[in-house]
């Protein structure tokens, strides 16, 4: 259950990645631009847009919704679809 759950945080994380990476190139704005709008380094949102990050504090994705010009709903609503209804991180069912 434990690597189900680790596997599917690396699923999630790497998922999360390629959204807000779309968002960015369709907006024609560089990890350098778009970082400094947003006050984060720029080896943090390259790392978030690798899914090389173990896990995002929620402050985090908000400081890429706003920079992308986007509601944190939005992102996690696409991430959301993108994983499927039957994606969990718990293994528990509902």
């Amino acid at each position: 259950m434990q690597d189900i759950s680790k596997n599917n945080s690396v699923e999630l994380i790497k998922e999360f990645g390629k959204i807000i990476r779309e968002h960015r190139l369709s907006q024609k704005k560089t990890i350098y631009g778009i970082s400094a709008e947003c006050a984060m380094s720029k080896s943090t949102w390259r790392e978030a847009e690798i899914g090389a990050c173990k896990d995002i504090k929620f402050t985090t994705i908000w400081k890429i919704a706003e920079g992308l010009g986007l509601e944190p709903a939005k992102l996690l609503e696409e991430l959301k679809v993108r994983l499927g209804k039957n994606f969990s991180l718990t293994g528990c069912d509902d």
